[in-house]
């Protein structure tokens, strides 16, 4: 039907306006502090971008990307996440001449093409930061940190902190053989998309939301026995700095996130009264994306966080904004004389900032006054012939029913006072 939003997508209505404000202001206030600066990448891209940069045998890639032809002849995708665009634009920009470290962040729609539920939409939007030139784990601390923060400075509480390393590839394919070799004897047992990730990405079987509940995964080889000196390293130092900035964090071995180009830590942040699906926000090292869409070899580390989930959560929390503050006044004409004189008394008030409505419909005086008390405001300005020959307002307080005339121009005073 014309009259409904294509399945999977949302109208953010007027009165939920606060919760989102809420967010991008708390987003932008902390990556001030933490030194991160915006960057808006585009909403498609070439489909390659997501195949080599995501990795195919993903499910984003082989289930979920919107992907089209467009009228050149070209394969286009909606972005289904983000990290893989900032890479692309800071190579194409060559955003890595003047700093060794580049930090960056975003807000903005994704598309995956999922089952709707609550707080996951096949458009839905993130937030995210992207460092990149730097392979020191305070770097990866920092990021854990600002995600963290973010979340706490909105006041949620029950959150939990899981870290991992998945390695990189000098170990992980040492481990991939052990997982490979120990699935297989249980291929029966898995589903039927962890039957194919078996030849094609065997780490994703730890993630599997069917198999991830069946007792042989308790197991499973785990990558600690696998991980060569530099990743054991860097993964000690990033929980020695967690754990000097006073953040808690648990070690969950099978976090290995959703797409391949993850090196060493992987992290998510849940929180536990959204249920099975409780990620909010989470992220990790990507050292090698950079090579793989193009560039010279660069360390690099970000993370993601779902809006919708954030907003679900303050709301389960009771930490939902109220709407936003409407408007100040109200301005009432009685009669076709008064019309000019009341949109004039709109526009000065409006340009002294002070927020005004009026009736353009020419309601009769009592409908006018209606819809001033329903509009929210706190005063109602009333002019008519009176009014207008004598440069004055009748000001109307709607919440105490107080009224009084006064001269024009000591409107704003009196209204603001």
């Amino acid at each position: 039907m014309l009259t409904n939003a294509p399945r999977g997508t949302k109208d953010i209505l007027p009165d939920q306006i606060a919760g989102w404000l809420l967010l991008e202001k708390k987003i932008r206030e902390l990556c001030g502090l933490y030194g991160y600066e915006e960057i808006r990448t585009p909403t498609f891209e070439h489909t390659e971008l997501f195949q080599r940069g995501i990795g195919e045998g993903t499910d984003v890639v082989d289930k979920e990307m919107y992907t089209f032809t467009d009228r050149g002849d070209r394969s286009i995708t909606l972005r289904p996440e983000n990290t893989a665009s900032v890479v692309r634009a800071y190579l194409q920009n060559k955003l890595y001449a003047n700093a060794g470290l580049v930090k960056l962040f975003y807000v903005g729609s994704m598309f995956r093409y999922d089952r709707p539920q609550a707080g996951r939409l096949r458009e839905f939007h993130q937030f995210g930061v992207e460092a990149l030139g730097e392979k020191n784990p305070a770097v990866d601390a920092e990021i854990i940190l600002l995600a963290w923060e973010f979340l706490n400075s909105l006041g949620l509480t029950d959150l939990k902190l899981k870290i991992n390393t998945v390695g990189c590839p000098a170990c992980r394919p040492i481990y991939r053989q052990k997982l490979t070799e120990y699935f297989t004897a249980e291929a029966d047992e898995l589903c039927g998309d962890c039957r194919r990730r078996l030849t094609k990405n065997p780490l994703r079987i730890l993630d599997c939301k069917v198999d991830g509940l069946k007792d042989f995964m308790e197991d499973a080889p785990k990558i600690e026995t696998c991980l060569c000196d530099e990743c054991r390293e860097h993964f000690a130092g990033v929980k020695t700095l967690l754990t000097a900035a006073g953040v808690d964090f648990a070690i969950d071995p099978r976090l290995v996130r959703g797409l391949d180009y993850y090196t060493k830590t992987a992290f998510e942040i849940q929180y536990a009264p959204l249920g099975a699906q409780s990620a909010v926000a989470g992220g990790g090292r990507y050292d090698g994306l950079i090579r793989e869409i193009g560039g010279d070899p660069t360390p690099a580390v970000g993370f993601a966080a779902g809006l919708e989930r954030i907003l679900l959560a303050l709301d389960l929390q009771g930490l939902s904004p109220a709407p936003t503050k409407k408007i100040t006044a109200f301005v009432v004409a009685g009669g076709e004389a008064a019309q000019v004189y009341a949109f004039k008394l709109l526009t000065d008030l409006r340009r002294q900032n002070i927020s005004a409505a009026m009736d353009f419909g020419r309601k009769s005086l009592k409908a006018q006054m209606k819809q001033a008390a329903k509009s929210g405001a706190k005063f109602a300005l009333i002019v008519g012939e009176d009014e207008v020959a004598n440069s004055t307002v009748t000001v109307k307080n709607l919440e105490t029913s107080a009224q009084e005339s006064i001269p024009v121009a000591q409107v704003p005073d009196k209204i603001i006072s």
